[in-house]
């Protein structure tokens, strides 16, 4: 939230994305040999981290990745590539989400830490993207890279579980960061219209737009409840997998109508790349494909109605 209100949404997503996202793993799945060796870093901030699930024919299949990791005496031999990847150009530890039984799909997967400088490790291009610049998105390349058995984060087999235990957390933290970046939005919006005028008066003293700021107002407040609500279920370690998904796929879906109706009322000022909202605009259109998309979000929800 403070990220979001420090206008920092995009570069302070490696930091969000490293301890909300990434660390939970080390915390809950490391040996105490691992945590040894990779905590201190993260904590300190000289081993910044990533992860690495999507290639580029599986993304929302998750259970479909192709990436083998196959045993050789005291290492796995790991080929293939990843997409997508937050933080991919800067991390130095990428829990990876490899196939270490390729004729499997849900129990083949397992999570390996990939080390920066691992022989045959490579990054690709810092992808382009539509928003979010200042955050690196890259593509990484395994080409018979060695990776030591001690890399093992979790079990053997148990990786699709092993994410599917962590995803919750990760999709809540996006409803976090996405219900905060529309309440900013409508706060810019808010002041905006009491200044802007038109025929002699505010532009916000007219129906149309004091209906349409009524409305979203009702709407943030019902969000921000959700979320709050979820966030205490959390600390309980009782959210489910099925609430994280409302929260992700509902509230990112409100920021997007939130930001797309504030836009407006800011007419062609808000095209301009120098109004704050123009950024917003194009930031939070990955907030409903990330993290899972908003379409498997439902599914997740449609399943737990036993459909």
């Amino acid at each position: 939230e403070e990220l979001v209100r420090g206008d920092a949404i995009a570069s302070g997503m490696c930091i969000t994305l490293h301890n909300d996202v990434v660390l939970p793993y080390f915390l809950n799945l490391a040996t105490e040999s691992q945590k040894r060796r990779w905590l201190p870093g993260m904590a300190s901030g000289e081993l910044m981290s990533a992860i690495a699930m999507t290639e580029p024919g599986a993304g929302s299949d998750l259970a479909g990745i192709k990436t083998p990791a196959i045993r050789d005496g005291d290492h796995y031999v790991v080929n293939g590539s990843k997409t997508f990847i937050t933080n991919g150009i800067n991390a130095e530890l990428i829990v990876t989400a490899v196939k270490t039984n390729p004729h499997e799909r849900h129990s083949g997967i397992s999570l390996l830490v990939i080390e920066e400088g691992m022989e045959g490790f490579s990054r690709g291009r810092n992808l382009s993207k539509i928003g979010l610049h200042a955050q690196d998105t890259a593509e990484l390349f395994f080409d018979d890279v060695q990776v030591p058995v001690e890399n093992l984060l979790g079990e053997e087999g148990q990786g699709f579980i092993h994410l599917m235990e962590n995803l919750p957390q990760e999709r809540l933290g996006l409803a976090v960061g996405s219900i905060a970046h529309a309440q900013v939005a409508f706060e810019w919006t808010l002041e905006y219209i009491k200044e802007r005028e038109a025929f002699e008066r505010p532009i916000g003293s007219f129906q149309a737009i004091k209906h349409a700021m009524a409305e979203m107002r009702t709407e943030l407040d019902i969000g921000q409840v959700y979320v709050d609500a979820q966030i205490m279920a959390h600390c309980r370690r009782e959210l489910s997998a099925e609430d994280a998904a409302k929260a992700k796929w509902w509230v990112t879906d409100l920021e997007g109508r939130v930001i797309d109706r504030c836009l407006q009322m800011f007419g062609s000022w808000g095209y301009m790349e120098e109004y704050p909202i123009a950024r917003a605009y194009r930031d939070s259109r990955v907030s409903r494909i990330y993290g899972g998309t908003n379409e498997i979000m439902k599914e997740i929800i449609g399943r737990s109605l036993g459909l």
